[in-house]
Formats: C-alpha cells, structure tokens, sequence
C-alpha cells in the first residue's frame, strides 16, 4: 500500500483521524488515564514498566501500548472500522458494485497504479450507487469519513495484506504469531512480548484467509499440503500450517519480519551488539577477502548482523547472493541476487547447491549465502578452497558444535578443510538484568588441522564478558588473521602495526556512533568515502 502521512502530534493526528479520537475519548472515560503520544520510539522505552502511549505507523493506523498493575501489556491497533449494521451494509454494496464494474476494466499490474484504479473505481461505484444523485428511490448516501473508511478498507483488504496489514507496516516488530483465529500475538523491538486486539473472527475465516495468501505468493496451501513456507510482498517470511488435524488450535502461521532498510554496523555498536573494535576487526577481515560466518541459535540475529557488516566490504566488489528467501541486503552496484526455485515440477526446480555451483562460474569477489542448512555446506568450501571469500548464517552455539555440523551429515566436509574459513563470529539472545539483549559472545579465527593436536586449532578474538556487558579483545598481539593473513598482503614491515588500524578504524565507527551517524546508507557513505580518500573522505572529524 502506498505510504501515508505520519502524523506528528495526537491533536493533528485526531483531527485527522475520527476513529482515533473516537478510541481515546473512549479509553480516556474507562480508565481515567490519557495516553502519551510519540512519532517515534526509542529503545529507552524498555525501561517503562506500564506503558500508555500511542505512536502512528502511517495514517489512518495507530498503535496503542497499554498496560497497568492489572492489566498485562497489550499491543492494540487502532484502525477504522465498521461500527454497525448500517455501515456493514454500505460497505457490502459498495463491494459488490465494484466486483460488477472490475471485469470491464483493464487492471494495471504495478502497485503503485492498481491503488489509482482502485479509487478510480471506488469513485464510479459510489456515482453508481447513487451518492451523486438525489431523484433515485435506491440512492444510498454515504458520509466523507464513511468514504474514507471504506476506501481504507478495500486497500487493505485487496492492496495490503488484510488484518494483518497494521503490523506489517509497524517497523518495530519482529516476529507475528498466529494460533487460531483470536490469538495474534507478536514480539515487539521495545516492548517484546505481547498478545494484540486482531482477530479473524473464527477458524473457518482465519483457513479462508491463508487460502487466499497463500495463492497471492504462489504457493497454495491445503489439506494435502498443509505446511507451507513463503515470501510475502514486502519480503518477510511467513510459516503456515493450516488443517485442523496438525494444527490443534486452528490454522496457525509464524511471520518473521523483514526490514527493507537493514540495521548499520553502527547501530548494533550503540546497542551494545558488539563493540566497536569487534567491528572493526570484522571491516579488515572483509577488506581483505575474509570467509566470516555468523553462527547462532534461531532469533538471535544473525541475519542482522551479517547485514551490518556487509558494507564493509571494498564498494567496487562484485557481490554474488544465494537465498532460500531474499533478506540478505547488499548496498554494491555490481550485486548479482539470486534465490531458489521450489516449485514446479522436480526438473524445474533451482536449489542453493543449484546456485552456489553457478557462482563458481560468475568470477565474484564475494559469495554470500543467506543460510547454509545441508549439502550446500559443502559448495561453499569448495569456493573458498578455490579462493572465493564466502559470508554466510549457520545455526550453531559455539565453534565445536560448527565444526562438529559441519564435518557431520549431511555437509560432509573433511575435518581437514574447514581451516578455508578464517573467522566465525558467535551470537546469542541473552537475558541481561530482566531484559533480553542480543550480544556477539565470541569472534573465533580458525588457525588450522593439526595432526598432531587431532583436530583444528582455534582463538578467541574477542569475548562477551557477562558482568560488565562488554567486549573483551583477546587478539591483542595474538591475532592469527590480523597478523598473518592481513598484515603481510598489507604490506606491513611489523605485523604488529596492523592493530593500529584496527584502533583507528574503530576510532570511525565510534565517532560515527557519537555523532549520531546510524543510518545504513550514511555508515556505508562515510565507509566508502573512506575507501576512495582515506581519513579525508569521511564527512568528520576525529
């Protein structure tokens, strides 16, 4: 759906917006409480232990947070809706007269003007149905905010994605959780953990309702296949399990989140993520045509931060993706994107093994896999073998556990090879006084096999030290990757004198933190700038 206005303060917002007034009026009599209205919310608000405020994700939506000693917190949308029969009854002719016109028409298939066809089409309806004319028996009048909530209604329903249209528009969720039809419940960036006011009615609706979505991504769910994985438009991935025999409580379905603009290097620093000599070790690694893998359990942010970092790779780089589903974001010009094909008949199908076996053909400077899972391990090595850097997500806790999945079925690689990847970087969702955080708890450089230690020699570059919540550099004057594989293809005479480009990179990132400089594409200009004119390219000073 095309992007609204956001409005910047609760009056405008309710002059704007009835339903809004409407719902605060409302809850203002009940509790005796007003609510704060915020633009925009900061990851301060955490701390709030009973929210009660609202903030807008495009006009006409507003989210209400809300909870008390009483009352556990609630994420509350505020939309228009239909208020009675009355309304209901408009809203159905209405429809029904815009099925009649439709077919007449040519349906444009960009967005952008399908929305234009689309109140085109709500106008000729309304003219039809009499809103202009004042001798017909039959005319039916509607009111100018009726109009509007009608028009939003349609959008929603036939542009966006329905009841769930609210929360795929909100930029501070990550994951929807879906089980059954009155059970929406999500986890929030700020607040986390919440159940939500949407609802689908009933089970048949809720059945209804994935039936369709699932045929709007081309991957039609039923009784025979009644799992399916998808993509829907704006990119996030959906899970749907839908007949009643497997999903006990209803249709269900799990949405993870999918962030247009990824999170900066800079960002995940001030977050405490990692720090800011953990980034800049990783930004010579990848200068240098590192392997890096980010390795965590599920939901602890990998793809994220294998996001942040990928800027840091040399802007004049040919970059070669290989997806199950497109999340990884890449800010290169020469950026050659490709995901996998399941369906279709067997012949027709394109898998990541398809695809990491095409790269080796496409001479790039760096292969980047969204997530290796199975025998597609395997071609990832054998590009690094033959001098293909490779960036990738693996599900594993620590570096023993990697080594372990990855020599182990059904990746296979030989013990004696896993010394291609230099460097895999560990992260973890942790539980940090009351809150959950999360924090890289270790980056590992991969030495080599040592026949005589039966195994593969590694060290812990850095370490998350639970207490303080900080990043401990243990690669001081011990660095294997720094000083062996970095510093003498940099030229330096003493390889100890690359850790004062680390320090001095570092010094970038966290004078770009303290200016306030966060943004994904402003971290990749002053990088790039950086690359092109060295300390007099960047846009400050140190």
């Amino acid at each position: 759906m095309a992007e609204k206005v956001i409005s910047d303060t609760l009056e405008t917002a309710m002059a704007r917006n009835p339903h809004l007034r409407r719902y605060v009026d409302e809850f203002t009599r009940k509790t005796g409480k007003f609510p704060d209205f915020y633009p925009q919310l900061s990851r301060d608000m955490k701390d709030i232990k009973y929210p009660n405020l609202i903030y807008p994700v495009g006009d006409p939506i507003f989210i209400h947070i809300y909870g008390d000693i009483n009352v556990e917190k609630r994420y509350i949308v505020v939309e228009p809706r239909i208020l009675n029969g009355d309304e209901e009854r408009k809203y159905e002719l209405l429809k029904d007269k815009i099925l009649e016109l439709a077919p007449e028409k040519d349906i444009p298939e960009d967005e952008e003007e399908f929305e234009k066809f689309l109140d085109d089409l709500v106008d000729e309806a309304l003219g039809k149905l009499g809103s202009g004319g004042f001798f017909s028996r039959n005319r039916v009048s509607f009111t100018p905010h009726e109009v509007e909530k009608f028009r939003y209604l349609l959008k929603r329903d036939i542009v966006g994605i329905g009841p769930l249209e609210p929360l795929m528009r909100d930029p501070y969720i990550e994951d929807i959780h879906i089980i059954g039809a009155n059970y929406v419940a999500l986890i929030h960036k700020i607040f986390e953990a919440m159940e939500t006011n949407i609802t689908f009615g009933d089970n048949i609706k809720l059945a209804d309702y994935f039936k369709n979505l699932s045929e709007r991504m081309g991957r039609p769910v039923s009784d025979k296949n009644p799992i399916v994985d998808g993509t829907l438009p704006d990119g996030s991935r959906i899970n749907i399990i839908y007949s009643p025999d497997v999903s006990i409580k209803g249709p269900s379905a799990t949405i993870r989140k999918f962030s247009a603009t990824p999170l900066s290097v800079v960002q995940l620093v001030k977050w405490g993520t990692f720090s800011a000599e953990v980034a800049a070790y990783l930004w010579l690694a990848l200068e240098y045509g590192m392997s890096i893998f980010v390795c965590g359990e599920t939901a602890s942010g990998k793809t994220t931060t294998l996001n942040s970092i990928i800027p840091f790779i040399k802007p004049d780089a040919k970059i070669y993706t290989a997806e199950d589903t497109p999340e990884v974001v890449v800010p290169h010009k020469t950026w050659q994107r490709l995901t996998t094909r399941e369906r279709g008949p067997e012949e027709s199908r394109v898998t990541l093994f398809d695809l990491l076996k095409a790269a080796l053909r496409s001479r790039p400077n760096y292969i980047i896999v969204g997530e290796i899972r199975g025998a597609e391990g395997a071609i990832a090595f054998q590009a690094m073998q033959t001098g293909h850097p490779v960036m990738s997500t693996f599900h594993a806790g620590d570096i023993k556990k990697m080594i372990q999945r990855f020599t182990g079925s059904p990746i296979n690689i030989p013990v004696t090879f896993i010394d291609n990847l230099n460097i895999a970087l560990f992260q973890q969702a942790v539980y940090v006084r009351g809150r959950f955080l999360r924090r890289v708890l270790s980056v590992v450089e991969i030495e080599g096999y040592y026949e005589e230690l039966g195994g593969v020699a590694t060290r812990n570059v850095f370490e998350w030290d639970a207490v303080s919540d900080k990043h401990i550099f243990r690669g001081m004057n011990n660095s294997y990757i720094l000083e062996r594989k970095i510093a003498e293809v940099a030229g330096y005479e003493d390889p100890k004198e690359i850790y004062n480009e680390l320090f001095l990179r570092a010094r970038i990132i966290e004078r770009m933190a303290e200016l306030g400089i966060t943004g994904y594409w402003d971290v990749y200009r002053e990088i790039r700038a950086f690359y092109e004119r060295g300390l007099e390219g960047l846009s400050f000073r140190l």
